[in-house]
C-alpha cells in the first residue's frame, strides 16, 4: 500500500520504453509531479540529451529544485507552467523540435494526500483543488458564485454523475441558507445526502470531486491544446506517450490519435492525393499488469497510449 504523500509512478518502464528513440535527443515531461518519469528518462538517455519538465504546481517545481528530491543534472530543466503552454516554453529555449513528449494526466499522490490542497474527501481541508495555487478560482469560489444550472452541468459533464441536479440543488439551497461549502468535509456531507445510491466500494462524493477538479483546472481543454501542439513540436520519428486515468481523458487522447492517424480523401476524386496527410502512427495502448495494480491500486484505471510522428 502506498504511503500518504509518496507518489508511485505508474507504468514507469513501459512509458520510458515507448518514448525513447533518440538517446541524445530532446524530451519533454509535461507533468513532472515528483519526477518519477523524469528520473527514469534521464537514466535512459545519453550525455548529449536534454529533458525539459513542465508543471503548474509550485510544490512540484520546488521539489525538483530544492531539498532531498531535487534533480542535480545539467541535462535537466523544470519550467513552472501548464503543458498547454508547451509551444511558448520551447520557443523561449530556442527549441524547434523535440523527440518525445510524455503526459501523465490527473493528480499526484502528494496532491491528493495533502489536506490543504482540497483534492480529497478523505481529509478535511479548504476546498481549493487548484493545481497552480498561485492563480485562478478555487472550487469553493466557483460553488459560491455559480447558479444551479452551471453547477449541475459541471458535475454531470466532468464527473458523469447521474445525480448532478440533486447535488446542485442541495449546494445552492445550503448557500442560500447561509451555509456555503468551504471545506472538503462540508462538500462530501452535502453530496452524501443528495446521492441516493452508489457503486459498491465507491464514496458518493467521488464523481463530484473529480468533476470540480477537472473544471477548476480546465484539464480537458488543456489536454486538447497540448495534443494539437505536440504534433507540430515532434520531430519525425518522435513519440507521444500519454497516461490517462479516466474515460474522459482517454477518450480525448484516443480520438485525437485516431484522427491524426488517418488521411482524408476527397470522395469526389478518390484517386487524387489525400487532402490532409496523416501525421501520426498509432503504436497501441498499454495497461498496468496485475503485479503493478496489486502494489499500487491507484494504477488500476491507467491507460498508456503511444503514437509516433510521421
Amino acid at each position: 500500500m502506498d504511503q500518504p504523500g509518496l507518489h508511485i509512478t505508474v507504468l514507469l518502464n513501459e512509458a520510458i520504453d515507448a518514448l525513447v528513440t533518440a538517446p541524445d535527443g530532446i524530451y519533454v515531461d509535461g507533468t513532472f509531479g515528483r519526477g518519477g518519469h523524469t528520473r527514469a528518462l534521464l537514466g535512459r538517455l545519453g550525455p548529449g540529451a536534454r529533458v525539459i519538465a513542465l508543471d503548474r504546481d509550485p510544490d512540484a517545481v520546488a521539489a525538483a529544485t530544492r531539498g532531498p528530491e531535487a534533480i542535480a543534472d545539467g541535462r535537466f530543466e523544470i519550467v513552472h507552467c501548464s503543458f498547454a503552454q508547451l509551444p511558448g516554453a520551447l520557443a523561449e529555449r530556442g527549441i524547434a523540435k523535440i523527440d518525445g513528449l510524455l503526459l501523465d494526466l490527473g493528480v499526484s499522490s502528494p496532491q491528493i494526500d495533502t489536506p490543504e490542497r482540497g483534492f480529497s474527501f478523505r481529509f478535511d481541508g479548504p476546498l481549493d483543488m487548484r493545481m497552480d495555487t498561485t492563480r485562478g478560482e478555487t472550487a469553493a469560489d466557483f460553488l459560491a458564485r455559480a447558479d444551479e444550472r452551471q453547477i449541475a452541468e459541471v458535475i454531470r459533464d466532468y464527473g458523469e454523475e447521474r445525480f448532478a441536479v440533486s447535488i446542485a440543488k442541495a449546494l445552492v439551497a445550503g448557500r442560500e441558507g447561509g451555509h456555503p461549502v468551504r471545506t472538503t468535509r462540508e462538500l462530501s456531507a452535502v453530496v452524501a445526502r443528495a446521492v441516493k445510491t452508489r457503486e459498491p466500494g465507491q464514496d458518493p462524493a467521488t464523481r463530484t470531486f473529480q468533476a470540480l477538479r477537472i473544471f477548476v483546472n480546465a484539464e480537458l481543454e488543456e489536454l486538447e491544446q497540448v495534443l494539437k501542439s505536440a504534433v507540430d513540436a515532434l520531430a519525425l520519428g518522435g513519440r507521444l506517450a500519454v497516461i490517462s486515468f479516466h474515460s474522459l481523458e482517454d477518450r480525448i487522447v484516443k480520438t485525437f490519435i485516431a484522427r491524426e492517424s488517418k488521411a482524408e480523401i476527397d470522395r469526389r476524386a478518390p484517386f487524387a492525393p489525400p487532402t490532409v496527410a496523416l501525421r501520426l502512427r498509432a503504436l497501441g495502448r498499454i495497461k498496468p499488469g496485475a503485479a503493478e495494480i496489486a502494489s499500487n491500486p491507484r494504477a488500476r484505471s491507467a491507460i498508456l497510449r503511444v503514437a509516433e510522428r510521421i
